[in-house]
This record gives structure tokens, C-alpha cells and sequence, in this order.
């Protein structure tokens, strides 16, 4: 049998293999190539950064404290009652209409009352002729007993007539008075200026005596009356600070930015929640011209220096968060510890991970990248805190 040689056969058979081999390896670098001149083509762009662009950290004033609750209410405040029965004439101011102290808000009917004034009038009147007529029979008597011509037994009996006429002309001038009292109650006035903040009653209704008719209220003594936890008493005294928000008032986020002192402290807790009823002073210009509005706060029994950062500053990623930090000509992703936050000021504390005159980006952006090189449009940075 012949045996022919299958050498040249396996040689070209390698040698197309291997040509196979590197064309695709070639095609491959060819793909990656484009990707890896775009990376690097974005670790080359540089940021272009300027002062409103960077916060230097310094300390800020940490206040933290028991949570306090309630409401807005007027220290000056008077539900008007009808102090006489009678039919409701006219009301004459509608809610939220200013009033002035005296100015005439309520009118009952008057008509039985003004005849009972004009009939204690009539009775006063005829009580006084009975009086000057018996004063002068006395004067009579008495000068006709100095000369002996009558005897001191008519002398007395017409100074207990005088006496009895007296008597009933001062109860009857009593009855006058008592008959325009209550007269003037049929005019409902305001006991001093402010501002109607209910109206219970309208024209045609009957009113009862003790009726509530009108409420008014003075909103320059608007105050915070809220509730905090009885086990945090020990920790509140009068005069410390109180931050706080009102439900309803235009403010920045839910900062706490209403400022406070507190008034009052009330010696006994409330019998259904055992909360204890704290009295917060306002300034004049924080005071809403409406009563009843929700607030809530806390008041301020610890006072730290710390560092802080807003939630602008912040990248959350999953359970971790980072700032993004100027270390010379880059920007570093920096992995930090916060604390609890800041309800007064809105910002974070930060427990780890940055110090007292490091550099952030105020706003963190999500297409910045760790390593990032920066310029500066200006040298100066924002420094917060003290």
C-alpha cells in the first residue's frame, strides 16, 4: 500500500486557523477601541465651577429638644353672649370685618325693655314728689313743735312718712337704673378692637339669655399653645427657645422657622392624654392673621456646635450616603455618617467623614464622576457656620 504525506495539508490548514484567530482578535480591539476613547473622553471633561458652586463646612449651631404640638390661639378672645332674651334685630359685622372697642356688633329687640324703662321712670317721678311733699310736712312739724303747738307723737309720725318716701324713691331710682342696664345689654359691643372671628347668630333668631352670638378675637396676641410629653418636663423651663412651623404659612420646606420663647408652663397635665400644656410667646411678625392653625416644633433644651449638611449636598445610594469633595483639581466621591437632622435649619448632622473647612459641591449632580477635574471661575468659596 503507498502513503502519501499530509503535511502540507495540516500546514495550510494551521495557518488558516491562525489567520482566522488573529482577524477576529483584531475586530474585537476594533469594537472596544470607540468605548475606551469615550471613557476617556469623559474622565477628560473638566468641570467649570463658581463660588455659588462650592460650600466650605464650618460649625453650625445644632438645637435639638422634646417635640412640642398644637395650635394658634388668641390670648384675647370674647364669646358674646345675650345677657336679655329677646328677638336678634340686626347683626352688624360679618366674620373677619375689624372691629373697634364700642363699635356696635349685635342688636336685640329692645321694645319690652324700653317700657319697662319708661314705667320705672314714671315710678321714680311720682316717688320724688312724694318725697319733697313729705320733707316739707316734716319741716313743718318740726318748726311747729319748737314753738309748742304740736306734740312730738305728729312730729314723729311725719318723719316716718319723709323716711318712707325716701326709702321709696331710692328704690325706684335702683329700678331705673336696672331698667337702662338692661336696655344697654340689647346692643351688643365690641369689648375691645380686633377682629370677628364667628358669628353665631343671625337676624330673626330668637336669643336666650346665655346665648353665644358673636366671637372676637385680637390677632396682635396670637400665641402657640402646645402640648409636650409629661416626661419631658424636667428638661423645659420659661424663657428657652422654640422653633417651629405653622400648617397653612408660606415657608422654606419644612424647616422650623418660626422662632419662640417660652411664656408659660401649666402645673398640671392633661387628664385624657397626660401631655402638659406649654405657652409659647411670638414675635408680632410671625403672628397669621387666622386663629386655629396646626403648629408644631421643638423646643430648645441642647445647643451644640456640629457640622451639618443640606439634603441638596447629598448622593444616596442605597443605605450609604456620599458628598462629592474638592481635593486639589478633582472631585472625590466621599462616603459619610450622618446623624439626626437639623428640623430648625433642614440640614444633616454629619457624625464621620468630613471635617471643619473641607470643600463640597452644594448640589450633587448624578453625571459627575469620582476623579473628575475641575476649574475655578473664582477662588473664593462660600464658608457657612462660624
Amino acid at each position: 500500500m503507498l502513503r502519501f504525506p499530509i503535511r502540507g495539508r495540516s500546514s495550510h490548514a494551521l495557518s488558516l486557523v491562525v489567520g482566522l484567530s488573529l482577524s477576529f482578535s483584531a475586530l474585537l480591539a476594533g469594537c472596544n477601541k470607540p468605548a475606551t476613547d469615550e471613557a476617556k473622553s469623559a474622565e477628560s471633561v473638566s468641570l467649570s465651577l463658581g463660588s455659588e458652586d462650592i460650600l466650605q463646612l464650618g460649625t453650625s449651631e445644632h438645637r435639638s429638644g422634646p417635640v412640642i404640638s398644637g395650635s394658634l390661639q388668641p390670648e384675647l378672645r370674647a364669646d358674646l353672649r345675650a345677657e336679655v332674651g329677646g328677638m336678634v334685630i340686626k347683626v352688624h359685622k360679618e366674620n373677619g370685618e375689624s372691629v373697634r372697642k364700642g363699635d356696635l356688633l349685635v342688636t336685640l329687640d329692645s321694645s319690652v325693655l324700653r317700657d319697662n324703662l319708661q314705667s320705672a321712670e314714671e315710678s321714680m317721678r311720682a316717688a320724688t314728689q312724694s318725697l319733697e311733699g313729705a320733707e316739707r310736712q316734716y319741716q313743718r312739724m318740726k318748726s311747729l313743735q319748737t314753738q309748742g303747738m304740736v306734740s312730738m307723737q305728729g312730729l314723729e309720725e311725719s318723719e316716718t312718712k319723709r323716711n318712707s318716701a325716701q326709702s321709696e324713691f331710692v328704690a325706684s331710682k335702683a329700678r331705673v337704673a336696672a331698667a337702662k342696664q338692661q336696655l344697654e345689654r340689647t346692643e351688643v359691643r365690641a369689648p375691645f378692637s380686633g377682629v370677628v372671628s364667628a358669628r353665631k347668630a343671625s337676624a330673626g333668631d330668637t336669643a336666650q339669655i346665655g346665648k353665644e352670638l358673636i366671637q372676637v378675637i385680637d390677632p396682635s396676641s396670637m400665641r402657640f399653645e402646645g402640648q409636650v410629653s409629661a416626661d419631658q418636663m424636667g428638661v423645659i423651663k420659661v424663657g428657652q427657645g422654640v422653633s417651629f412651623r405653622i400648617n397653612g404659612v408660606a415657608q422654606a420646606g419644612d424647616q422650623l422657622s418660626i422662632r419662640g420663647t417660652v411664656k408659660r408652663i401649666d402645673s398640671a397635665a392633661n387628664p385624657i392624654t397626660r401631655q402638659v400644656s406649654v405657652v409659647v410667646e411670638m414675635s408680632a411678625k410671625d403672628r397669621p392673621p387666622v386663629v386655629g392653625l396646626y403648629a408644631e416644633g421643638i423646643v430648645e433644651t441642647s445647643n451644640k456646635p456640629t457640622l451639618m449638611v443640606s439634603e441638596n449636598s447629598l448622593r444616596r445610594e442605597g443605605d450609604k450616603v456620599y458628598v462629592w469633595v474638592l481635593e486639589g483639581n478633582k472631585i472625590s466621591k466621599r462616603g459619610i455618617d450622618l446623624g439626626d437632622r437639623d428640623l430648625r435649619l433642614g440640614a444633616w448632622v454629619v457624625k464621620s467623614g468630613l471635617l471643619a473647612g473641607d470643600k463640597i459641591l452644594r448640589t450633587s449632580g448624578s453625571s459627575l464622576k469620582d476623579g473628575q477635574a475641575f476649574t475655578l471661575r473664582a477662588e473664593a468659596s462660600v464658608k457657612v457656620g462660624s
